[in-house]
């Protein structure tokens, strides 16, 4: 991905969980304006890391509470629309976080709806082309793994 000068940054979260039979799950919600799935993402945060900017969108989001990585696992690239005229080249760093609660009542439950899915399938619901490859790789690919699973055995 090449990256422009003037393109935003933006920071996400992808939560994620191992169901009881072992295999990975990712966390999506709905966007507010086209309800379509996406994951917990933002703008940077002034005075917050990048990894705790994403952890907080995780919650406010989709309620996902647990243990974010300061380690991104990716970047991915996409137009914002910012309303009807303009938009902005948003350049995204995701950061995994290992779910451990999932709140009943967070801050956007009224404006998004939430849902688990394998990375495969999650894969198939993004248009995010860098993003799909973030996602397709999250189950075969073991080094992606590694610091969510590193994660996961520390909690």
């Amino acid at each position: 991905m090449s990256k422009k000068a003037d393109d935003a940054k933006q920071i996400a979260a992808l939560p994620v969980r191992w169901d009881k039979n072992g295999n990975i799950r990712v966390l999506m919600v709905t966007s507010r304006d086209t309800g379509r799935w996406v994951m917990p993402k933002g703008w940077l945060m002034d005075g917050k890391k990048p990894w705790r900017a994403a952890e907080i969108e995780a919650l406010e989001e989709a309620g996902a509470a647990g243990f974010i990585s300061h380690q991104p696992i990716g970047k991915y690239r996409y137009t914002k629309r910012l309303n009807e005229r303009k938009t902005v080249n948003c350049v995204v760093t995701v950061y995994p976080l290992v779910v451990e609660k999932l709140k009943s009542r967070w801050k956007e439950r009224k404006q998004r709806k939430r849902h688990w899915f394998s990375p495969k399938k999650a894969a198939e619901l993004v248009a995010e082309p860098e993003l799909v490859e973030i996602l397709r790789t999250l189950s075969i690919r073991s080094e992606r793994l590694d610091t969510i699973e590193n994660m996961r055995k520390a909690s």
